[in-house]
């Protein structure tokens, strides 16, 4: 079809041809493809924004045992194939929804989520970014979210620590550990017991502000927690361990004591000896941090603002044991799973 001039127009087919032509954006991201292999980086499709969504330019990306356990078909949320792994981010806004008013581009920002982190871009829903404060890096800030929310939820909510009581804790060189260490030391200005697998780990916790610590690869973890409190015990246990580290863990309780179990790094879900509990009065928690999300979020929501809030007033210090690119994602995931790490292991995406 022509014009009085002439000239062509563009019609209906056309118009759409040349919309379609138009180049799609797209971003790298880490995928497993195939469970127990290793991921791969390949570029996807930028999708588009629904109203509530922001879209994230991810700067870092922390790796978390449960996305490894993910990738290898192990983990209690099972995913579809192909997927992204990454449970926790910071980065920037670059595009946000049409009802979206809590950020805007520019701002700084963590996030958490089921997957898909591991990426050069992630999509959120508004109600789970929050604010990075100023003086907080982004290496830091994504280090935040799992461990530090785990940490202040297992002593601030379930446990109920109180200042000057004493706090055991196992595997306390990882990264949910030195969370615990700092966020009950430097936070609640409790005393604590780091035990750990090895002397550096324990050294590391020590450096962090546990006042003692227990190397349970070279000694009783029980015998040693009764000498170090003049065999009174201790008031409170986060164990992230299981396994014979639990049962030690929980005989090492004082009368009234509390034990949080966070998870079982170890490999053995122990059983709990009823009797116990009965004869010292003493209660045993469990705390999944992820399902607040879910059920509580007014509560989930609080602990990562006070994370950020602790870190902006510098009374926690993220302890960031290694960097990787988005490219040796792999060489991260078995980092972590030969137990190489301490503190926190994180992806630099861009």
């Amino acid at each position: 079809m022509r014009n009085a001039f002439g000239q062509e127009l563009l019609g209906p087919v056309s118009l759409s041809s040349a919309i379609l032509l138009q180049p799609q954006r797209s971003y790298r991201a880490a995928l497993c493809t195939e469970l127990t292999k290793p991921l791969v980086v390949r570029d996807i499709l930028s999708p588009s924004l629904q109203p509530h969504e922001v879209r994230i330019r991810v700067r870092y990306c922390g790796v978390n045992f449960a996305d490894i356990l993910a990738c290898q078909g192990l983990y209690q949320k099972k995913h579809s194939l192909p997927f992204t792994p990454g449970m926790e981010f910071s980065g920037d806004v670059m595009e946000t929804g049409e009802s979206v008013n809590s950020v805007k581009e520019g701002d700084r920002v963590i996030g958490v989520a089921n997957t898909k982190a591991l990426a050069e871009e992630y999509i959120a829903d508004q109600k789970l970014l929050w604010m990075i404060p100023p003086g907080v890096s982004y290496e830091d800030a994504a280090a935040l979210p799992v461990s530090y929310g785990t940490a202040i939820l297992a002593l601030e909510r379930r446990a109920q620590t109180q200042t000057g009581e004493t706090v055991l804790v196992t595997a306390a060189a990882g990264a949910t550990g030195l969370a615990v260490v700092e966020v009950a030391t430097k936070v609640l200005k409790a005393k604590v017991i780091a035990a750990a697998g090895s002397d550096k780990k324990c050294n590391l916790a020590l450096q962090k502000g546990a006042f003692q610590s227990v190397n349970y690869d070279r000694a009783s973890l029980r015998e040693e927690v009764k000498k170090l409190t003049a065999s009174k015990g201790v008031d409170v246990v986060i164990d992230t361990v299981g396994g014979d580290i639990f049962k030690e863990a929980l005989h090492s309780l004082a009368w009234e004591g509390r034990i949080v179990v966070v998870g079982f790094a170890g490999g053995t879900i122990p059983s709990i000896p009823a009797n116990l509990l009965l004869l010292k009065n003493i209660s045993a928690l469990g705390l999944y941090w992820g399902r607040y999300q879910y059920q509580d979020f007014p509560v989930f929501s609080s602990a990562l603002s006070s994370a950020l809030l602790y870190c902006h007033k510098g009374q926690i210090q993220p302890h960031v044991g290694a960097v990787f690119t988005l490219e040796e994602v792999n060489e991260a995931f078995a980092y972590v799973m030969q137990r190489k790490s301490t503190g926190k292991v994180v992806i630099s995406v861009s």
